[in-house]
């Protein structure tokens, strides 16, 4: 029973990971906008973060399959994540925080491949899309409560309070990790392998990747499902803040809020939906939400529409929290290149990630932000229509072939 206490664990790992995972996220943007910063220039410094981040990914993935020391590695990434934070309390200005976000953009990406590893290496594939839907559940449930803490604290300490809280997030993290047995993890299975060892443990990951067509259908389609969505909600906080209509700490916590209290049934839901349909029509129910989204958030300028915008993310990303790293681990089974596929991915959608907020601040600053988010709404048609001319909604449940991933 061991095993079963470890991935308790895992599950509460992923809880206090969830304010770590993301640095300052959308406070960022509020506290340098506090400092004098200009919106474009914010846009600018998040973007920075977003590439390098996005272009760690990959081989942070590969680095993922290939070590044994997951749990090290994460124990790093969270330790330096908010370090890379911290620096901001003793100077905001372009330099240093430029520094900043590259610094916790690339730590930051070690942590979704390394706790889809551990999960894969944890539960195996045939519990692989239930234990994700528990993950996720745990992981939202973790930004609930630190968004909740974050909001409070920030509204009667300043944004300060925020790094603390950030700091303390991560301690607990470390906690979860120790506990978590090393003997639980299966490496091999954590990189896809099978216990045969298929022929596809030889190939390089990037041969596994290029030859993959459901895997490239698949990131360019969240490519522009994210290039739609990054900037969506830190445009909602700056086009209320323009209006002066609301408490800046606190708007941006009940988006939050608003989204993962969403998410967390969405997830759980999205892991047996997905044992049963396959994922495919998870990640099309994602990318039909988007653009709901982004036409509420641009017709109606209210801080009434944070709602239906904030319910309408949480559908979207409770899906695709799910979606992703199974549909990935389903992709390459046999292939060994599990992490290194899924670090491929995310890079592609992190692209769109990226440019999506210095986009979408070009637009506002001058169209205003209801054209800025009419824009992004077409973005995120246009990753619809690309998932279905690819054929990606044909996944119906459990294609588990080895040599999946060597189709031409």
């Amino acid at each position: 029973m061991a095993n079963a206490v470890s991935v308790g664990w895992l599950a509460r790992l992923n809880f206090f990971l969830a304010d770590v995972r993301d640095g300052l996220g959308p406070f960022l943007g509020i506290f340098l906008m506090g400092q004098g910063w200009r919106a474009d220039d914010i846009g600018y410094v998040m973007s920075i973060g977003g590439i390098a981040g996005m272009l760690a990914t990959t081989p942070v993935g590969a680095l993922i399959d290939a070590t044994r020391h997951k749990r090290l590695v994460l124990a790093a990434a969270s330790v330096l994540v908010v370090a890379g934070s911290l620096v901001l309390l003793v100077s905001t200005s372009f330099g240093v925080t430029s520094v900043s976000q590259v610094g916790t953009g690339i730590v930051g990406a070690v942590i979704g491949p390394a706790l889809a590893g551990l999960t894969l290496g944890m539960v195996g594939h045939e519990r692989l899309a239930q234990q994700l839907g528990i993950n996720e559940a745990w992981n939202h449930a973790g930004n609930v409560a630190s968004a909740a803490l974050a909001g409070a604290l920030g509204f009667y300490w300043g944004i300060p309070a925020v790094f603390m809280l950030m700091a303390s997030m991560s301690v607990a993290a470390l906690a979860c990790l120790w506990r978590i047995r090393p003997e639980a993890i299966d490496h091999d299975m954590a990189r896809g392998l099978d216990p045969q060892g298929g022929p596809g443990a030889t190939l390089p990951a990037f041969t596994v990747l290029r030859r993959s067509r459901p895997l490239m259908v698949l990131a360019l389609a969240m490519m522009l499902f994210h290039m739609g969505n990054a900037a969506m909600l830190p445009l909602l906080g700056q086009a209320a803040m323009a209006r002066a209509e609301i408490d800046p700490s606190l708007f941006t916590a009940l988006t939050v809020i608003v989204a993962q209290l969403v998410m967390i049934p969405v997830a759980l839901a999205a892991g047996r939906l997905a044992m049963r349909r396959g994922y495919g029509l998870l990640v099309t129910m994602a990318l039909l939400a988007l653009p709901l989204r982004g036409l509420i958030a641009g017709c109606w300028a209210s801080p009434w529409a944070l709602i239906p915008v904030q319910m309408l993310d949480g559908i979207g990303a409770g899906l695709m929290g799910v979606a992703l790293p199974g549909f990935v681990a389903r992709i390459l089974r046999g292939s060994g290149h599990v992490n290194a596929g899924l670090g491929a991915v995310m890079t592609i959608q992190g692209a769109g990630a990226s440019l999506s907020p210095a986009l979408a601040g070009a637009i506002a600053s001058r169209y205003g932000y209801g054209m800025a988010f009419l824009a992004l709404t077409g973005i995120a048609l246009a990753g619809l229509l690309l998932w279905y001319a690819g054929g990606g909604r044909r996944d119906s449940g459990t294609g588990t072939s080895p040599h999946h991933h060597q189709h031409h």
